[in-house]
């Protein structure tokens, strides 16, 4: 426990990232492990950056030390956009620890996880496995307010398996003043399964002076415009489908602006793959890279790493899952190519769909027992 009490936390008076547009609702791009890394980051900035990105987690523990790759995506960062550095763990001292190492890097903020849905995590008492346990939120939340000067952010669930916590939790937050709460709108268990409880995030808003962001089916800006308006959030999270449509924050923000939305097309998507497949490919050909030298393995691991981004882009391809029929399939960046060219080329002018497709699942059986981390491998639609 910290030796904190939990009246020291006092809130750091350092604003909140501007919108890129006056007046608007926040964007931020959500932590995903295995996917916001600086490559991604710099990838999603050309297409539409968010006002602020939130880094993959960083493990805590009595060994741990800030993840080189993470610390990365802040020290080299240049979307121009702020990165807030997102925390795992329950042990008050090494949490402290961590935060201390963190605040030498250029980081915008500290942000607790307190939502990742993963067994593997869970069941160590972390990330969503802690809203279990209110109290000792409480306390965590104490220790880290009165260590950070600066930004200090929360990103939870509404619960472990219900909500009974949420109010105590919510008191907790408003108690010691964080500087922005993130509620994604289901419990742990329900995992990504389950609609969207917009109402307890609209409790959220309610409950806690800071700004809420509204996270969970951010699918379009059309449903952002429509979420904002049931929570009235001060702003949108969005995790899964800007995976899947790089465009997804420049488009939210043409239609709070009331000016047209830019509508991609399949030839765009097509450009998009290939500099995706790009931006990925760091560890895959250098030297000592993925596959012990051999470079067909390492090749195809590469290939492998962009299905799982490809699965959520193959939801706006075609209504039938054509695409990722066939992308599923490839072995080779060859042979992967020439999907993408026979189903995005050979089609450029047609519309990428706004919303996935109904009934075209991203990853229908990824969601397993033994699902190793909040990682893409373990997310579905």
């Amino acid at each position: 426990m910290s030796d904190h009490p939990s009246e020291t936390g006092v809130k750091s008076g350092v604003a909140l990232p501007a919108p890129q547009i006056p007046g608007q609702p926040l964007t931020a791009l959500a932590p995903m492990q295995d996917v916001t890394d600086l490559a991604f980051m710099g990838l999603i900035a050309r297409y539409g950056a968010p006002d602020y990105y939130v880094t993959e987690f960083l493990r805590v523990h009595a060994q741990s030390r800030p993840e080189a790759h993470i610390v990365r995506s802040i020290d080299e960062n240049a979307t121009g956009r702020p990165v807030f550095a997102q925390l795992i763990g329950e042990e008050i001292p090494h949490l402290e620890r961590t935060v201390a190492l963190l605040l030498k890097h250029p980081v915008a903020g500290i942000d607790l996880n307190l939502g990742c849905p993963a067994p593997k995590v869970y069941k160590k008492n972390v990330g969503g496995g802690l809203l279990r346990d209110p109290d000792h939120v409480d306390a965590i939340l104490a220790a880290l307010r009165a260590r950070t000067p600066g930004l200090f952010t929360v990103k939870m669930r509404i619960g472990f398996e219900d909500t009974r916590n949420f109010a105590r939790i919510l008191d907790s937050v408003a108690r010691h003043r964080v500087d922005l709460l993130t509620v994604h709108g289901r419990t742990v268990k329900e995992m990504y399964r389950s609609e969207v409880h917009y109402d307890e995030i609209a409790r959220a808003v309610r409950a806690v002076p800071c700004p809420v962001m509204a996270n969970g089916n951010v699918t379009s800006a059309e449903a952002g415009a429509r979420i904002l308006a049931a929570t009235g959030a001060a702003g949108l999270m969005c995790g899964r489908h800007a995976i899947r449509n790089p465009w997804i924050f420049r488009q939210i923000r043409e239609r709070l602006a009331g000016a047209p939305v830019f509508a991609p097309t399949l030839g765009d998507v097509h450009g998009y793959v290939h500099a995706l497949y790009r931006a990925t490919a760091a560890g895959f050909y250098e030297p000592g890279g993925f596959g012990h030298g051999d470079p067909t393995a390492r090749e195809r691991a590469h290939v492998a790493r962009m299905k799982k981004f490809l699965n959520f882009v193959g939801q706006s391809v075609d209504p039938d899952g054509a695409f990722l029929h066939a992308m599923r399939r490839a072995m080779s960046e060859a042979e992967l190519f020439e999907v993408c060219a026979r189903h995005l080329a050979d089609h450029a002018d047609r519309p990428f769909a706004t919303e996935p497709y109904p009934g075209v699942v991203a990853r229908p059986n990824c969601e397993t027992p033994d699902a190793d981390g909040c990682s893409l491998a373990n997310v579905t639609a």
